[in-house]
């Protein structure tokens, strides 16, 4: 991907079978190396094998944090970084969402694309790897609205990457519940995987308090 070859381990998410990481690369501007981003920071929920989080190191921020409740994410993610020199701006941390972070960490941006598949509140994971793809009633989602722009810094935008596999309706409902605001940034409709046909529109959301919250 993105013309560097990657470490991937087992049991982690394989972003060659879907394309959501590339257009997240696309969405975020990191596809190409820069050094135009001066004391930023970037932190990623769901980092995985750390394609993201790389190519956000090698696009110019400064500090970069990726978090993962996989520990074979966490080490993947690791391993990348050090495959591609930015081991030195770039930790990777085993946590559910922000729960291992700092607490005084703050973030220019913060992101997430998320397992945007919501499953039933009854589902039970057989696997850490499923937590990849599935939300069980979406309840991380509604963690990560609410605490997501806790993590900023004044002038931080709080990012999701969403698609209309997903339950769109319910995300806002949850925005509304817990005093968000959802903004479109960008969106683009892409063949989902190598392997089928289906298109799928995908969205980069920003998550801001209500008005008035």
């Amino acid at each position: 991907m993105c013309g560097r070859e990657w470490d991937l381990l087992d049991e982690v998410f394989a972003p060659v079978f879907s394309p959501s990481t590339g257009i997240a690369l696309e969405f975020l501007g990191l596809n190409e190396p820069t050094t135009a981003r001066p004391a930023c920071s970037f932190l990623e929920i769901g980092c995985g094998s750390g394609v993201t989080t790389v190519m956000a190191a090698l696009a110019g921020f400064d500090r970069v944090v990726g978090s993962d409740i996989s520990p074979r994410a966490v080490e993947n993610t690791a391993v990348n970084a050090e495959r591609h020199g930015v081991g030195g701006r770039l930790s990777a941390v085993h946590s559910d969402l922000f729960s291992g972070l700092a607490e005084n960490d703050r973030f220019d941006t913060v992101f997430w694309s998320s397992n945007y598949v919501m499953a039933p509140d009854s589902y039970e994971y057989e696997s850490v790897h499923e937590r990849a793809y599935v939300d069980t009633g979406y309840r991380a989602h509604r963690r990560y609205l609410e605490q997501a722009p806790r993590w900023l810094t004044p002038t931080g935008s709080a990012l999701l990457h969403f698609s209309d596999r997903g339950d769109l309706p319910a995300l806002h409902r949850i925005a509304d519940e817990t005093g968000r605001e959802l903004r479109t940034l960008r969106s683009e409709r892409v063949r989902e995987g190598e392997y089928g046909q289906d298109m799928v529109e995908h969205m980069l959301i920003e998550i801001r308090p209500a008005r008035g919250r």
